[in-house]
């Protein structure tokens, strides 16, 4: 590891030499590409820094020991060694998990899809509710949020919505989100008082560029047609919509949120990118099932993840079993606290994995 570090070390010196160069400022690709490496490298090199400097205290703390015959001067140092010692327990665990294998799409924006499952109007209903949290989510930590596709229900409910997220590190984030989510409350037409349990499935999957997903002009079909639901009129009075069907896979996308078919149709072909990376992934992951077992947020997307109980105002995550009793923040986007626990937990089994290898 520290062969590793020290490794790292001559690299980030050599990044930022780099960067002072006016050849490099001037290339905008290589410069941005090495100020995202010297982002990533920071924080390794920050810790490892302090790590050696904790080392020199101990080793400086026990000369002086050796030395030192005054008791109040002695306490003194042992008080140092002894916190000094610590700080080493904790920088060691830290840097094993800043050198972890960084998942490559980590850094990408994402797309997510929510479809409600079982439980008829009311999951459509948990769907958008679920919608509004993640936007709620995405805009507290400064994001962006762009609506890709929804259909809607007549009394404020969704069948399924797409949207991107754009932010910095937006997959590592919310990839903990995929999976099926659960509620239990009793519905607004429920007469008699009985509790309901509704779901939606949510899939996040990294935004995919061109260079990731080829796809072959003539596995596509276009077509264009006049918008439907609640668009307004501009939407609704052009052949502004635009439908993609994709032979080899059977998917279809269809897309009618803009007034410019152009937009719609840029907006499909990225939807379609991001299902077709995803489906790879996947089949990756299936050959790797042992990898994908010992990790969170990589899993089964029939997996029940996390369950929403409105009578007892709870939130339970299943995979991690935590229980936060705040629904009422949780459904408006204070999903923070869940998602640090959910990267703890995936990153607890790595080191353990890593250990067992080693």
């Amino acid at each position: 590891m520290f062969d590793k570090l020290d490794d790292l070390i001559l690299r980030y010196e050599e990044v930022m030499n780099l960067l002072s160069e006016p050849d490099v400022a001037n290339d905008t690709n290589r410069f941005r590409n090495l100020m995202k490496e010297q982002a990533n490298l920071a924080p390794i090199v920050d810790a490892y820094k302090e790590y050696k400097a904790c080392k020199e205290t101990v080793d400086d703390s026990l000369a002086m020991l050796e030395e030192e015959s005054d008791e109040e001067m002695r306490d003194m140092l042992k008080e140092e060694l002894s916190t000094a010692r610590k700080r080493i327990e904790e920088l060691e665990t830290q840097l094993k998990i800043l050198l972890l294998p960084k998942d490559p799409n980590d850094d990408k924006n994402v797309i997510v899809e929510i479809r409600a499952g079982a439980g008829g109007e009311e999951a459509a209903l948990f769907a958008a509710e679920m919608y509004r949290l993640y936007v709620h989510y995405v805009e507290s930590r400064g994001w962006k949020v762009e609506l890709l596709e929804a259909d809607e229900t007549g009394i404020g409910g969704m069948k399924s919505v797409n949207f991107m997220v754009k932010g910095e590190g937006a997959y590592s984030v919310l990839k903990y989100e995929s999976g099926v989510h659960r509620v239990q409350r009793v519905p607004e037409t429920e007469s008699q008082g009985r509790i309901q349990t509704s779901t939606c499935s949510v899939a996040v999957m990294p935004e995919a560029e061109e260079v990731d997903v080829q796809i072959d002009e003539k596995d596509i079909r276009i077509d264009v047609m006049r918008a439907s639901g609640n668009g307004g009129q501009c939407v609704n009075t052009t052949d502004s919509a635009v439908r993609l069907t994709h032979y080899p896979t059977g998917i279809v996308i269809y897309s009618q949120t803009e007034k410019s078919q152009l937009q719609n149709k840029a907006k499909a072909f990225a939807l379609l990118r991001a299902k077709l990376y995803d489906l790879e992934m996947q089949k990756k992951q299936d050959a790797e099932a042992e990898e994908r077992r010992s990790q969170i947020g990589t899993g089964d997307r029939s997996e029940k993840i996390r369950t929403y109980n409105f009578p007892q105002g709870r939130v339970t995550d299943h995979r991690i079993n935590l229980t936060l009793y705040k629904l009422d923040k949780i459904m408006n986007g204070d999903i923070q606290e869940i998602i640090d626990a959910c990267i703890a937990a995936d990153q607890a089994k790595k080191l353990a994995k890593m250990n067992e290898e080693a």
